[in-house]
C-alpha cells in the first residue's frame, strides 16, 4: 500500500476512533452454579484480562438479593436500607468477581415468579447479573458468553440466547454496552417441544410433571403465526416460552424474546382473550410506553391479542360481538386512560377506544390504512405516549381524528 494511503488510514482511525474490526477483544464468561438447598446460585464473571476494564459499577438493589462478594482487583460495597450498590475495579491479567443470587422470589400471596427447587429452577437472566454501568478501556469489545453447572441430576438448561455448546451460550446485545444474560431461563429435569416459525426457533419447556401444555402452545403459534408477522414484521432467532404449575405465579409476562406463562393458565380464557397471544404481541411489538401512558401499549397488546385471533379464524363474528359487549361493559365507569397505573377497565376501555380509531381510518381511507399502519409506526419508536399516538394515527388518518378527540385522553 502506498504510503500516502496508509497515512490517510491512519488518519481517520484516528479521527473516527477504533473500528469494531479493529477492537480488541476480551472475553468475558459467566459461570453459574446452582444451590438448590438454599435457593441461592453462585455466579462467576471472569475477564480474560482484567486491564481492559477500569470499573463494572453494579446497582444491587434491594440488600439480600446478592452477597457473599469475592473479588480479584478493589470490590467496594455500598450497603443501604433500600438500594447498595457495589463497585468492581478488576486486577491485571485474568480477574474474577463471585458471588451468591437468591433465585426464589415470592409475593405476599405465598406464589414465586422465579423459583429453585431441588429439581429445577426458574428465573430471569437479570437476576444472575445485576444491571451495571461499564467503564472500559477505548478501543476494547467484550465477547461474552454464559455457562451453566448443572446439579446432579438436572439434565439440560433452555435460554433465549443462541446456544454455543451443550450448556453454553452466547450474550451478544447491541443495544447494550455491557452485555449480560436476560430473559427467563429454565434448568433441571425437563420437557420441551421446538418447531420452527417463519425465521423463528421456537421452544416450549417446563419441568416434567408440572401440567404445561406445550403442544396447545406450538399449534396455537403455529396458527396465528403468520398474522403476527403481517403486523409485526420482526423476525427473532428465538423464542422460548417457559411455564411451571402451583406454586408460581398464575400470569404471563414477556422478557427479551422469552415468555412465562403458567402450565394453570388457558391458551384462550372463556372471554375469547389469550394471554399467550397478549405476550406475544408485546414482545413482537416492542412498544415501551413512558410513564403515565402504559394504557397505550396494554390496550394495543389486548387489542391485538383479541384481533389477530379473529383474523387467524380462531373467533367467529357471533363470539367476537360478544366479547366486544363484555369490553363496553368492563370499560364504561373509565373516564381517563392515562395515569400511574391501569386496571382491567381502563385496558378494556383502551381496546374499544382502538377498536374505534381502527374503523374510523378505515372509512375515511377506504380500507386501505389501519390501525395496523399506526402500530407499525409506533414500533419503530424508542419510546411512546399519547400525543405521539394522536399525531401518527391522524397522520394515517389524513386529518383530525374524531375517535381522538375525547376526554379520555387529556
Amino acid at each position: 500500500m502506498p504510503l500516502r494511503y496508509r497515512l490517510t488510514l491512519g488518519l481517520l482511525i484516528a479521527l473516527l476512533g477504533t473500528p469494531s474490526w479493529a477492537a480488541k477483544k476480551v472475553d468475558l464468561d459467566y459461570h453459574v452454579q446452582f444451590e438448590p438447598d438454599t435457593g441461592q446460585a453462585q455466579v462467576r464473571l471472569t475477564l480474560a484480562d482484567g486491564s481492559a476494564v477500569r470499573s463494572l459499577d453494579f446497582d444491587l438493589g434491594a440488600p439480600g438479593s446478592y452477597s457473599d462478594f469475592k473479588a480479584d482487583g478493589q470490590w467496594q460495597l455500598s450497603p443501604d436500607a433500600q438500594h447498595s450498590r457495589g463497585v468492581w475495579h478488576p486486577g491485571s491479567g485474568p480477574s474474577s468477581l463471585t458471588y451468591r443470587v437468591r433465585l426464589s422470589h415470592a409475593f405476599k400471596n405465598g406464589s414465586f415468579d422465579t423459583d429453585i427447587t431441588p429439581k429445577w429452577a426458574l428465573f430471569r437472566g437479570e437476576q444472575l447479573v445485576p444491571p451495571a454501568s461499564l467503564d472500559q478501556q477505548d478501543g476494547t469489545e467484550l465477547v461474552s458468553r454464559l455457562e451453566f453447572e448443572l446439579p446432579k441430576g438436572w439434565k439440560s438448561v433452555e435460554t433465549a440466547w443462541p446456544r454455543i455448546g451443550k450448556n453454553r451460550f452466547r450474550i451478544d446485545d447491541v443495544s447494550r454496552l455491557f452485555d449480560r444474560p436476560t430473559g427467563w431461563m429454565l434448568a433441571g429435569t425437563l420437557g420441551s417441544r421446538r418447531t420452527t416459525l417463519g425465521e423463528t426457533e421456537v421452544t416450549v419447556a417446563a419441568p416434567q410433571g408440572q401440567g404445561m401444555r406445550r403442544m396447545d402452545v406450538l399449534t396455537l403459534l403455529t396458527f396465528v403465526w403468520p398474522q403476527v408477522q403481517a403486523v409485526f414484521p420482526r423476525n427473532p432467532p428465538k423464542l422460548l416460552i417457559v411455564g411451571a404449575g402451583s406454586p408460581m405465579w398464575k400470569g404471563a409476562s414477556a422478557d427479551r424474546h422469552s415468555i412465562y406463562l403458567s402450565s394453570a393458565m388457558p391458551m384462550v380464557s372463556e372471554s375469547g382473550t389469550s394471554p399467550l397471544l397478549r405476550e406475544v404481541v408485546q414482545l413482537f411489538s416492542g412498544l415501551n410506553a413512558e410513564a403515565g401512558h402504559a394504557w397505550l401499549s396494554e390496550g394495543l397488546n389486548e387489542y391485538y391479542a383479541i384481533d389477530l385471533m379473529r383474523r387467524a379464524g380462531g373467533m367467529s363474528d357471533e363470539r367476537y360481538q360478544t366479547l366486544q359487549h363484555k369490553l363496553n361493559a368492563a370499560g364504561k365507569s373509565v373516564t381517563r386512560l392515562r395515569g400511574p397505573q391501569t386496571s382491567p377497565a381502563i385496558v378494556a376501555r383502551a381496546v374499544t377506544l382502538l377498536q374505534a380509531l381502527d374503523r374510523e381510518i378505515r372509512v375515511h381511507t377506504h380500507s386501505k390504512r389501519s390501525l395496523d399502519d399506526v402500530s407499525q409506526a409506533l414500533m419503530r419508536m424508542d419510546t411512546v405516549n399519547t400525543a405521539s399516538f394522536i399525531q401518527l394515527s391522524e397522520s394515517v388518518l389524513g386529518g383530525a381524528s374524531d375517535v381522538l378527540d375525547t376526554p379520555l385522553l387529556r
